[in-house]
């Protein structure tokens, strides 16, 4: 096993370089810049605004620092557009927002979605197992975009029940409504691959021989069932939380909750490239660091995937 993560070690960090090497790189390809505007700048100001941000370095001076800066100090630069604020002050500030509730959704998805899937494939072809399905395409249909307007509609402006945005340092009532809107579809993707993977496993000839042995059903299920039929779940689970964190995207501008993506959609109209870059290399980090845990697990459930 040791083995197995020094290897997938070497495979992970060296994706994390070439990550913030070639988001620098797209981001000096886009036309414009940080300090395009309507309005022409004078040339005297825009040499001095360049100077100021190490604009007028050489591409690969800029490059370097950049890396130096984010690898040794963890240290993303000053904001293009806020004079008084760096994009680390603003990372620290959203992204606690957008990883707590985007937390709880990729929770509510991974619970309800493998007991969905479960309770289904025990209750093969009975109405347990349509309605499992019905709501788990139900909830594939609505993806987030269109989910958090109508749970906005039906729970603020039609009922009253909760509040339509805000924070409010992250009370259940305005949290219930983004994981929602976060969690069902994902909920619906893990509930049906965990049905198949369950109907599939208690069809295998351990199974019967399990029963054959008269095993009670619910140690078949949960004691040699459960961990086989996890394993296409667990490779599922690791993408579906970095999806959780960048669909919080939609999520802060819909309820605007104050979390990192709004601040990534205001960087991108604004042109504040360091901290759409900042953000960008912070989400991709995850990725990798994501799919490196899920790795490690689906190691840890299929010994045979470490050779």
């Amino acid at each position: 096993m040791i083995s197995y993560i020094i290897r997938r070690l070497l495979i992970a960090i060296p994706t994390i370089f070439i990550l913030i090497v070639a988001s620098w790189a797209l981001m000096k390809v886009a036309p414009g810049g940080p300090f395009a505007s309507e309005r022409p700048i004078p040339p005297v100001i825009l040499a001095n605004l360049e100077a100021r941000y190490g604009l007028d370095q050489p591409e690969w001076k800029q490059l370097w620092d950049y890396f130096y800066n984010i690898v040794v100090h963890f240290d993303f630069g000053p904001s293009f557009k806020f004079k008084d604020r760096d994009v680390n002050d603003i990372i620290a500030q959203g992204f606690p927002i957008s990883l707590t509730y985007g937390f709880l959704s990729f929770l509510a998805a991974s619970i309800v979605g493998i007991g969905l899937g479960v309770t289904a494939a025990i209750r093969h072809n009975s109405w347990v197992d349509y309605s499992a399905v019905s709501a788990g395409i139900a909830a594939q249909a609505l993806p987030n975009f269109i989910m958090g307007p109508i749970l906005i509609l039906i729970f603020t402006l039609y009922l009253g029940w909760l509040p339509g945005g805000g924070w409010n340092g992250g009370q259940w009532q305005y949290l219930i409504m983004p994981v929602i809107a976060l969690s069902t579809s994902f909920m619906g993707s893990i509930s049906r691959i965990m049905r198949s993977s369950m109907l599939e496993v208690l069809n295998s000839n351990f199974i019967r021989t399990a029963r054959a042995k008269g095993l009670p059903e619910r140690t078949i299920i949960w004691r040699h069932a459960m961990k086989p039929a996890m394993l296409p779940v667990v490779s599922y689970l690791g993408p579906v939380f970095v999806a959780v964190l960048t669909g919080s995207v939609f999520v802060d501008m819909y309820f605007s909750t104050g979390g990192l993506g709004q601040a990534y959609v205001n960087s991108a109209l604004q042109r504040d490239y360091s901290v759409l870059l900042g953000v960008t290399i912070l989400y991709g980090t995850l990725t990798v660091t994501v799919n490196l845990i899920t790795d490690l697990a689906y190691a840890w459930f299929d010994p045979k995937i470490r050779f």
